[in-house]
């Protein structure tokens, strides 16, 4: 199956030094063997295919005139069998709302609800290990900025993402 035939998924793209940081983080606690993608904040899931013209479209369309979003993270959460930041940003949550009333009968059901906006930075270890890495975190986490600078396509490569573009704010 050819790219153009698999799922597209969009994703907020965090700025240089927040990138860095997310993904230092998940390279050193995700299991390498199950670690095929660098640190990323999704924002719809499955996208289909056959609405890319459409989907690009709709993303020069909101990022032309978009500022980069107030966003901070918030707190640390505990995902049962990893750990992961959660971000606060009405703005990109906004944003994403207004994509999905353009994406209207293409969003599957678990592109219909509102995402918790956060970045995995553990998964697929024991709840032992996951709760072990949240305590550590936790110690010197504080609530602070976090940049946005855009956003971007990839396309699902039943594992690894082939990246179909980005879009950064304009506005």
């Amino acid at each position: 199956m050819t790219a153009r035939n698999k799922p597209i998924i969009m994703t907020a793209m965090m700025g240089k030094q927040d990138l860095a940081w997310a993904d230092a983080l998940r390279r050193e606690h995700y299991p390498p063997e199950r670690n095929v993608l660098p640190a990323h904040i999704t924002l719809f899931h499955h996208l289909p295919p056959q609405a890319l013209s459409e989907i690009k479209q709709a993303m020069k369309d909101i990022t032309q005139y978009s500022a980069p979003p107030v966003t901070s993270l918030q707190r640390l959460v505990h995902l049962g069998t990893g750990v992961a930041y959660l971000l606060y940003s009405p703005d990109l949550l906004a944003m994403r709302m207004e994509l999905a009333d353009r994406f209207h009968g293409l969003l599957v059901a678990q592109d219909q609800q509102t995402p918790r906006l956060h970045i995995t930075v553990q998964n697929k270890v024991s709840a032992k290990e996951a709760k072990e890495l949240l305590t550590r975190l936790s110690l010197d986490f504080e609530p602070s900025p976090f940049q946005i600078k855009g956003l971007a396509l990839h396309h699902y490569m039943d594992g690894p993402w082939q990246n179909i573009g980005e879009w950064p704010f304009r506005g």
